[in-house]
């Protein structure tokens, strides 16, 4: 039977080599698997041997015709490694910050985590794995990130800690679910549900901008509409209006003072718009004042009720996940205040973590900072209580997505119809102030005619 030589990972995250006797590596990567391994590199024993005897024969033979040069090579060797030591300090540092600036997006994330669990689940290694999607993947940044992940590999790193390596591309979830994976000897089944939770999350996110969407270009021609008319007919009726005299009605004269305040003082208005933009991007860069806006944008109507329903389902979803991994409370719950995008809730979320060193439920913990609907909290609460909590909050996630898409298609029937309605009457405004010109300034002609 043939035997094969291995490099893995065991459940506590030490190097682990040895050889194993199996029909094909296929097997050998499942009695790994068994052994709750995670390998990286399987190689034929059989056939590697005589290969590696071969050199080393060849240079044994060669040894004592060249030793009077390296007797002499000896004093030329030393500055030589002396001058390349300093240069690869700098290259090590180098790619670290390469790997740290690195940034996937979310498409790309999962891409490249759907290919890493096919090849795993069909019996390759890691570092199989890792380099044909080298050569497969055309996307530079994924051939890139799968270089470098297989290189860390060889260097000896886990593949959770050279997935730390890269903070922008695999956020703090992310890695920690690996590391769950790699602890339970069930990598590729981890990957498998990364993959499912991160298509749960676009598609929670593509509907969400696809109902503001239409809304926000309604928005920008509505505004463009007004403006051609504040620009264009305006001014045709004001020289208009010169040549013919007479006093003009009261929405008339509002309407000719606006342009006048906008051909005069546009520049002025520009920098106040860029002005107060500055200020509000200074003030939402403290942790006060982005709180303060985040808690804000939660009580906006119709906007909020989206943006709260959808942390609702994703808070759920994910916490599943987590815990279905083995990830502990506590460290789920970490984990979903620093991947949450909302500063306010993000502190909330905290605040509930600390309770939970206390000793409090997740439920009473979160009733008391009064972030979730008392619905989620009273499911949350029935979960603990029968001992599946994880199944509870899958359940609570499919609720809130379903009440999401409530949510977002009600937004996006009314949003639009209170966009045109504003953009109707502005225009009604504008088009009243001017017939109510012309109406004046005809009966006013046909009383000079009389």
């Amino acid at each position: 039977m043939p035997v094969f030589s291995y490099r893995a990972r065991d459940v506590a995250g030490k190097l682990v080599e040895g050889t194993l006797d199996a029909p094909d590596r296929t097997a050998v990567v499942r009695q790994l698997e068994r052994q709750k391994c995670v390998p990286f590199s399987i190689k034929s024993a059989n056939g590697s041997t005589p290969a590696a005897a071969a050199p080393a024969a060849k240079s044994a033979e060669k040894a004592p015709a060249s030793a009077e040069k390296k007797v002499d090579a000896k004093p030329e060797k030393k500055p030589e490694k002396k001058a390349e030591k300093p240069e690869e300090r700098p290259t090590a540092a180098s790619e670290r910050a390469k790997d740290a600036s690195l940034r996937l997006s979310h498409t790309h994330r999962l891409l490249l985590t759907e290919q890493l669990a096919y090849l795993l689940s069909a019996g390759m290694t890691l570092d199989e794995a890792l380099s044909v999607m080298h050569r497969r993947l055309k996307v530079p940044a994924l051939q890139q990130i799968s270089s470098r992940l297989h290189q860390l590999l060889v260097d000896g790193r886990s593949f959770s800690q050279a997935l730390a390596e890269f903070p922008k591309s695999f956020p703090p979830l992310y890695v920690h679910l690996v590391q769950a994976g790699e602890a339970s000897g069930a990598l590729p089944e981890i990957l498998q549900r990364l993959v499912k939770h991160l298509n749960d999350v676009k598609a929670l996110r593509d509907r969400v901008q696809q109902a503001l969407l239409y809304p926000s270009i309604l928005s920008i021609f509505g505004i463009l509409l007004i403006i051609l008319f504040i620009t264009v007919l305006v001014p045709q009726l004001t020289g208009f209006l010169a040549k013919t005299g007479g006093a003009l009605p009261l929405p008339t004269r509002i309407l000719l003072g606006v342009n006048d305040f906008i051909v005069k003082w546009w520049p002025a208005a520009v920098a106040a718009i860029f002005g107060g933009f500055a200020l509000f991007k200074v003030f939402t860069r403290t942790q006060d004042g982005k709180e303060a806006w985040d808690r804000l944008r939660l009580k906006i109507p119709g906007y909020g009720a989206v943006v709260s329903y959808r942390f609702f389902a994703q808070f759920a979803r994910t916490m599943a996940t987590l815990l279905k991994n083995g990830v502990t409370l506590l460290r789920a719950v970490e984990l979903l205040a620093n991947v949450a995008d909302n500063a306010w809730l993000r502190r909330c979320i905290m605040a509930a973590r600390g309770d939970l060193f206390d000793g409090s439920s997740l439920s009473k913990s979160v009733a008391r900072q009064g972030i979730f609907p008392e619905l989620m909290v009273d499911m949350m609460a029935v979960g603990e209580q029968t001992g599946r909590f994880a199944e509870t909050m899958t359940m609570i996630a499919d609720i809130y997505e379903r009440e999401l898409n409530k949510k977002v298609e009600i937004a996006t029937a009314l949003i639009p119809v209170v966009i045109v309605i504003v953009i109707a009457l502005i225009i009604g405004c504008v088009v009243f102030a001017i017939m109510s010109a012309v109406f004046s300034i005809t009966s006013g002609l046909k009383n000079k005619a009389g």
